[in-house]
């Protein structure tokens, strides 16, 4: 069993900092991709940043020189530096691993979600 656990979320100022931090535990062999989703109020889920076990990262063009993907893959976490914050960013964010798991088999798995509120 895979399991994703976000920490980090919480309620912070428009041009504020936060970092989110994602922790994958259980059956794991290998995890190829990990990422951050998001989820406003009645829209869907996009992609926010993703990054490779190499290192190679893609981020949303919303995103892009704000925000900083970075995973420890000897830990099997991965973290989300967000700055400059603003309300458009308020969001459920999730954790998304793409991973090889303990029946040798390559699944997604998502954490349960972490609330990031940007006041104006």
């Amino acid at each position: 069993q895979v399991q994703l656990v976000e920490s980090g979320g919480g309620l912070v100022q428009a041009g504020g900092s936060r970092r989110l931090s994602c922790v994958a535990s259980g059956s794991i062999f290998s995890i190829n991709i990990m990422g951050w989703y998001r989820q406003a109020p009645g829209k869907q889920r996009e992609l926010v940043a993703v990054i490779s076990s190499g290192g190679s990262t893609n981020y949303a063009d919303s995103v892009k020189g704000r925000f900083t993907i970075s995973r420890n893959n000897g830990k099997n976490m991965v973290y989300l530096q967000m700055n400059s914050l603003k309300p458009e960013d308020t969001a459920v964010y999730y954790c998304n691993a793409n991973l090889l798991n303990g029946h040798l088999r390559v699944e997604d798995y998502w954490g349960q979600g972490t609330q990031v509120t940007v006041s104006s």
